[in-house]
């Protein structure tokens, strides 16, 4: 098996507080490795505010600034700012978040962040819940999943709602770069932050990160279920940059979206027709995806067969 082209070094170290499996800190490690040490990070009330260790413990070697929930956004404004008045380069800014304090409780300041184009990395780490609190649903959380707040039984089938697309938000400010990466895919993700960290002005990463509590499935299926997440299409990898969508990963063999519901507790309750449901918004949305794809790519060959000018 060849060797996974991604730092060796860490940044993260062991004796942290994640539960066993956790995808979030599978997140943060592969993040880190992409960004390097020259890196301060803002973080909000979360999973990791508890994961990294209370002061004066860390197990994080980067500097980090803790925030208020809904602050994240404008934090990292203040640290560039901050930066920038002293004529400090070559430090990456990076907002680390969960769902509920992005896609929710931060979702204002994340867009005072993209419109005033600060140049730092937003990072939102989804695990479709409010994890840190005791599984209740956010607006990341995905149409009919169990959570502690969207029950099922006595006609109760889950959270109502379709999720939050965050990455259609982000993309109405037009970033300079945006993309999705999912921690069973580490080369990709680790490309991406890297990629990231190359470019000036505001930046969005939408990290798909597996909870195995929140989920309800074993500790040691994480990799596994996020695999499925991908190659079932219900999270594809993309990115943008300059506004054109490109596909990182097009599985080559279609795997249904049962094989990933059916592997979750959170799910167990759907039916055969609440299956079939989400297959066919999954295939619609994977076909708009293949389609914006496609016509990037001819847009892309057709500029580079236009002759430069002498």
């Amino acid at each position: 098996m060849p060797k996974l082209s991604i730092p060796e070094g860490e940044l993260m170290f062991s004796g942290h507080a994640a539960c066993p499996g956790c995808g979030a800190a599978l997140a943060m490690r592969y993040l880190l490795k992409g960004l390097g040490p020259e890196t301060i990070m803002a973080m909000p009330a979360c999973c990791w505010a508890v994961i990294g260790g209370a002061m004066p413990s860390t197990a994080l070697n980067i500097a980090l600034q803790d925030c208020a929930f809904e602050a994240t956004g404008a934090a990292v404004s203040g640290i560039r700012a901050g930066l920038d008045a002293q004529g400090l380069k070559g430090v990456t800014v990076v907002g680390f978040a969960g769902d509920g304090g992005t896609a929710d409780i931060g979702l204002q300041a994340l867009s005072g962040m993209l419109e005033r184009r600060t140049d730092a990395i937003y990072v939102m780490y989804d695990n479709e819940a409010y994890m840190n609190t005791g599984i209740q649903r956010s607006g990341a959380t995905p149409k009919g999943a169990w959570t502690t707040t969207t029950p099922t039984g006595a006609g109760m089938r889950g959270k109502e709602e379709q999720k939050k697309d965050i990455l259609a938000i982000v993309m109405a400010h037009e970033p300079s770069y945006a993309a999705t990466a999912n921690v069973a895919f580490p080369e990709d993700f680790v490309k991406k932050a890297k990629r990231a960290a190359a470019i000036e002005g505001p930046r969005f990463l939408h990290v798909l990160a597996p909870c195995p509590p929140g989920w309800r499935f074993d500790a040691e299926r994480t990799v596994e279920i996020g695999r499925l997440a991908t190659e079932a299409n219900i999270f594809p990898l993309l990115e943008y940059t300059e506004g054109e969508m490109r596909l990182t990963r097009k599985p080559s063999v279609r795997t249904p979206v049962e094989a990933y519901l059916k592997a979750q507790g959170r799910f167990g309750h759907m039916n055969a027709d609440e299956v079939r449901a989400v297959q066919e918004a999954t295939d619609r949305k994977w076909a708009k995806l293949l389609l914006e794809d496609a016509e990037a790519a001819k847009r892309a060959k057709a500029a580079k067969a236009v002759p430069v000018a002498p």
